[in-house]
């Protein structure tokens, strides 16, 4: 499905969950923005005074991001997904070689408590692996439609996340196994 489309379901609720995301960034702060709808609104809030490098695959994002004086902005190369604007790739996989960033911000297609995290995408969900690999903090941005879903291409188990942060149509009994699994959730 393009962005453009994803970007218009459940916006409310992933703004809510981009403004919660942007708590998260501290000043000086070297970060990853994966690539995708909830991404794309978390970077929306992202303003200028915090210093901050980012480092992306999404075109969209790096455009967006590029106008604010203090943001330095590292654009992954690789092949261009027409569907979500980014990049993905064997060129893009090899820039984390010497990247190294505090936090990795992620969406995801899908979230199944047993198989882990999954994306449409199998080259998008291997440079998800790279990306988390890279940053000592791998924070999830998914709407409550996310869980109970599997996209295509597997990204991770659930014990490679450290933060998630959703809305609050998260069933309860959901809510119980990812904090026993000592993720933090943040429900907005």
């Amino acid at each position: 499905m393009n962005i453009h489309i994803k970007e218009k379901q459940n916006s409310d609720k992933k703004r809510k969950i981009a403004i919660a995301a942007t708590e998260l960034i501290e000043k000086n702060d070297s970060i990853i923005l994966g690539s995708g709808s909830s991404v794309y609104a978390l970077a929306e809030q992202i303003t200028g005074g915090k210093n901050l490098t980012v480092v992306t695959s999404s075109i969209h994002i790096s455009y967006l991001l590029n106008t604010i004086d203090d943001i330095s902005v590292i654009q992954l190369g690789g092949v261009l997904r027409k569907s979500s604007y980014s990049a993905v790739g064997e060129t893009a996989i090899k820039a984390f070689d010497e990247i190294a960033c505090s936090k990795f911000f992620m969406g995801v297609d899908g979230i199944d408590l047993d198989y882990g995290l999954t994306t449409s995408n199998i080259d998008e969900a291997r440079l998800n692996r790279k990306m988390i690999q890279s940053s000592l903090k791998m924070i999830v941005l998914a709407d409550s439609s996310k869980f109970g879903r599997r996209g295509f291409g597997k990204i991770c188990n659930l014990d490679e996340v450290d933060v998630i942060i959703t809305d609050s149509g998260i069933s309860e009994s959901t809510v119980k196994t990812l904090e026993e699994s000592g993720i933090e959730l943040i429900i907005v």
